[in-house]
């Protein structure tokens, strides 16, 4: 589970620090719709919003009409990695060249809209788990979580022909 009813169905602040921190002085690229419900662009970022829509514009970030033109955006600013932060149809287009997966499982059953298929649970998958952390439900988390980093072994996403 990715999201319900346009948004993320819980609040991890340890979560959200650990995607600060991973993210910071970074590209990020998003679609219209991840980046409409969160209503702003994120500090600190380079924003790339992915939208269909050749009239579309948003000051302060880049806009690319497909994730060809958005990881050019990416290499023009010298970015050597690139965070793909939603939504699930960016996260499709994305997987397959992806080499690293930073993953967090909400260890609870949440109903919600959009789902992320997992590509580490399938039979002779590439992915290898590299590191893991585990959270405990407290008071400022209504959920225990796990935060992984998953690698496969990839050319870099950066440098496709």
């Amino acid at each position: 589970m990715i999201g319900a009813a346009g948004g993320i169905p819980w609040r991890l602040p340890d979560d959200q620090q650990h995607f600060k921190q991973l993210t910071l002085g970074h590209c990020i690229v998003m679609g219209r719709g991840t980046h409409e419900s969160i209503g702003r662009l994120l500090p600190g970022r380079r924003t790339i919003v992915l939208s269909r829509d050749a009239a579309y514009s948003l000051p302060g970030a880049h806009v690319a009409h497909d994730l060809d033109a958005a990881l050019d955006v990416a290499r023009a600013e010298g970015e050597t990695e690139v965070f793909v932060v939603g939504g699930a149809q960016i996260y499709a287009l994305a997987l397959p060249l992806a080499t690293r997966l930073h993953l967090t499982r909400v260890h609870a059953r949440i109903e919600g809209d959009v789902r992320f298929k997992d590509p580490t649970v399938d039979a002779g998958t590439p992915w290898r788990l590299v590191d893991s952390a585990e959270h405990e439900a407290d008071a400022r988390h209504a959920h225990a979580f796990g935060i992984e980093l998953w690698e496969r072994d990839e050319p870099d996403t950066l440098s496709r022909s």
